[in-house]
């Protein structure tokens, strides 16, 4: 089945579906510090490299499937809040726009957990009703919050998932049950608990242009600098029997590695480094962030500055919860 990607990122969806026997035909970003790391790891794809408000439906092949995640800034509880008010917000529109136009059997939206909160709850209606009533025959809409770390992820990642199925195939999709669910969780020891004798190399300026850090792992270095008040505000470490904590699109926001005591609550919002183990405490690794994002080691980041790097791992959707959906969608198919 032939697939359309949008707000495509580095490709951790596209991935997924691709795992799952589909074919990403076509994909779009508009992010200049992400196209070379997409098109050096999705060689089969075409990358449509402009905004995707001046890309005409007619533009864009037709496909069995559309799946993406807009931009979610706008409805991030750590962002903005501005939701549809915010331009970023709006790009759900052009996400409906292009379903409305190519009629795909199925698409995938996915997009943080601060949709659900209250002040939103009239948009979050107006998009449903925009997904079910989308195209020539309109969608069963299937919608519910996941996390990732009950679907093969070491990381606590709760989203949102919109699953339409075109109503003319008569066809009713289930979500997959969990995988992993609490008790039986993938934890951090076995998803970098190898990587700790691999000397990740610091950065301390942010610009870098050493991908391979002259180990077998690319991308094995992290970001060096001081830690703000709103880091400090809570612990920022999870044992290596635990999963970790969401992986953000930010180099000064990854957790620290697990080697690390837990940090000391000091008070409301505000925490410290135990003294006498200072030294343990670093960020975690580009390498060792994109592990937990559950993307291969053969999935190589291209940036020159590591900021992009953690940005780009932290944006994307899980690998492994990708697949698992787009498994569940091919076997829905095949029935």
């Amino acid at each position: 089945m032939k697939i359309v990607s949008l707000f495509s990122g580095c490709g951790g969806l596209d991935l997924g579906f691709k795992k799952a026997g589909f074919d990403i035909i076509w994909a779009n970003e508009f992010d200049k510090s992400i196209w070379e790391t997409y098109e050096l790891n999705h060689k089969d794809t075409f990358l449509d490299r402009r905004s995707i408000i001046n890309i005409p439906a007619n533009e864009i092949p037709d496909c069995d499937g559309i799946i993406g995640g807009p931009p979610c800034q706008s409805w991030s509880i750590g962002g903005g809040k501005r939701g549809l008010d915010d331009k970023r917000g709006q790009l759900f529109w052009d996400y409906i726009r292009i379903i409305d136009a190519k009629n795909p059997l199925f698409f995938v939206a996915e997009n943080v957990k601060g949709m659900l909160l209250s002040r939103y709850g009239t948009a979050l209606d107006s998009l449903k009703q925009a997904f079910k009533s989308a195209g020539k025959y309109g969608y069963n809409l299937y919608f519910q919050l996941v996390n990732a770390a009950d679907y093969g992820v070491p990381e606590d990642r709760e989203r949102v998932l919109f699953i339409g199925i075109r109503k003319d195939i008569n066809l009713k999709y289930e979500f997959p049950k969990p995988i992993s669910p609490k008790g039986n969780r993938i934890t951090l020891r076995d998803a970098i608990g190898d990587i700790s004798e691999a000397n990740p190399r610091p950065v301390t300026n942010g610009k870098t242009n050493i991908q391979n850090n002259g180990n077998d792992l690319p991308n094995n270095e992290y970001l060096v600098g001081g830690f703000s008040p709103i880091y400090m505000s809570r612990n920022r470490v999870r044992g290596w029997d635990e999963v970790s904590f969401t992986i953000q699109a930010s180099g000064r926001q990854a957790p620290i590695h697990p080697n690390a005591p837990k940090m000391v609550y000091c008070g409301v919002d505000k925490y410290k480094f135990v003294t006498e183990e200072i030294n343990s405490y670093r960020r975690l690794s580009v390498r060792e962030v994109a592990r937990i994002q559950t993307f291969p080691d053969d999935f190589i980041f291209k940036y020159d500055n590591i900021s992009n790097g953690y940005k780009m791992v932290g944006n994307a959707v899980p690998v492994n919860l990708a697949y698992i959906v787009a498994d569940s969608l091919s076997k829905l198919f095949q029935r």
